[in-house]
């Protein structure tokens, strides 16, 4: 018999049978969890022509204002020649202007337009929908706790994975 990574056997009587131990693995958990996560955001901001750079470009540019795309690229971690690409879709469709930066010109910033404060709020909306049906089985209470959890785990990782300086 074969099997892909993650798949759960089902036997014919329709019983999922996960052993407990694969059940009591973080990683696995998140993995799996991860993997829902992304199909669902991916499937619900397609289904309004955008995708996840567009948004964390976007909600880079409303929190922090203009920058640069190396700037916007480190905001977002979205890599510097993927950030072309992105830009130039958000440019086509009027949600971002280029303009030369006065300090150097060999380099553009980037704006957010007014258009692309009415998408971010329209996918802002797209998004808490969706996070309500990831989290749907946890109480309001338990959602706040889960985010401020996975934060702290991720804060704690992405420090020491950053050199010290």
């Amino acid at each position: 018999m074969t099997s892909t990574p993650g798949a759960v056997d089902m036997p014919e009587d329709g019983e999922l049978k996960t052993p407990d131990r694969l059940r009591r693995r973080a990683s696995r958990l998140l993995s799996h969890m991860s993997a829902k996560s992304d199909r669902l955001v991916t499937e619900g901001l397609a289904r309004v022509d955008a995708h996840r750079w567009h948004y964390a470009v976007l909600a880079s540019l409303e929190e922090y204002g203009p920058g640069s795309q190396a700037t916007l690229s480190r905001r977002t971690g979205i890599y510097r020649s993927d950030m072309v690409g992105v830009l130039n879709e958000l440019a086509g469709r009027g949600l971002v202007e280029r303009a030369p930066d006065p300090g150097d010109r060999r380099r553009n910033v980037i704006t957010i337009t007014a258009q692309g404060r009415r998408l971010l709020r329209r996918l802002d909306k797209i998004l808490d929908d969706l996070h309500d049906e990831l989290l749907a089985p946890l109480l309001p209470a338990e959602r706040d706790q889960f985010v401020r959890l996975l934060t702290r785990l991720l804060d704690h990782h992405t420090h020491q994975a950053r050199p010290a300086p």
